[in-house]
């Protein structure tokens, strides 16, 4: 089995030591470490590891900014390290999408199960959205290819399934995605109107 790759991020360099060698014990591969937020989104960025554990409280840049960048560039997950259970702090790292945290002072048997859980979290939200990056390229298609099939039923009298059909030919023939004649179709379209608007 591949190792987890970890970048891990406190400002407390015996925080990261202890973390490193649990790390290490555990079978994970540490790829980096960071003693504030900017370092560390810099280092996820460069070193893109498949997860990101860092503490709340940091200088420059807190790990809930952090994370929140991490996780709206899907660079990886973050587990987050708090001394703190305060409301309003957990309530910020839920909206900026962190998947994991771990409770100072924290046992090596602790971290196994949080990694485990938010690279499973992590992977069902990229699936997730590119399911739904697929459903939106499939309605946009839809959609166009609805306005060619009404451009070609117009311009030359065709039924809805012809004008299907016509479009699907065109696709194979030209080796081209449906979604990219259909755009052909209504630019050409639109130029025709165009010309005749000027005459």
């Amino acid at each position: 089995m591949e190792r987890k790759r970890i970048l891990i991020a406190d400002d407390e360099s015996l925080i990261r030591m202890d973390l490193q060698e649990m790390l290490r014990n555990l079978g994970y591969l540490v790829v980096g470490e960071a003693g504030d937020g900017i370092t560390a989104l810099k280092l996820a960025r460069e070193l893109k590891p498949d997860l990101v554990i860092m503490d709340i409280r940091m200088p420059a840049m807190d790990g809930i900014d952090a994370a929140k960048v991490l996780t709206e560039e899907k660079i990886a997950p973050v587990v987050l390290l708090t001394a703190y259970s305060q409301k309003d702090l957990i309530e910020r790292a839920k909206d900026a999408g962190v998947v994991g945290y771990l409770v100072k002072p924290f046992k090596e048997s602790d971290l196994t199960p949080a990694i485990e859980v938010a690279l499973a979290r992590f992977s069902e939200f990229k699936q997730m959205t590119q399911e739904v990056d697929d459903l939106q390229h499939a309605l946009t298609t839809r959609k166009l290819v609805d306005r060619a099939k009404g451009i070609l039923m117009d311009t030359k009298g065709l039924t809805e399934t012809e004008a299907f059909r016509a479009i699907q030919k065109m696709s194979m023939d030209n080796r081209r995605p449906m979604k990219a004649v259909a755009e052909a179709i209504i630019m050409a379209h639109e130029a025709a109107l165009g010309r005749l608007g000027h005459r």
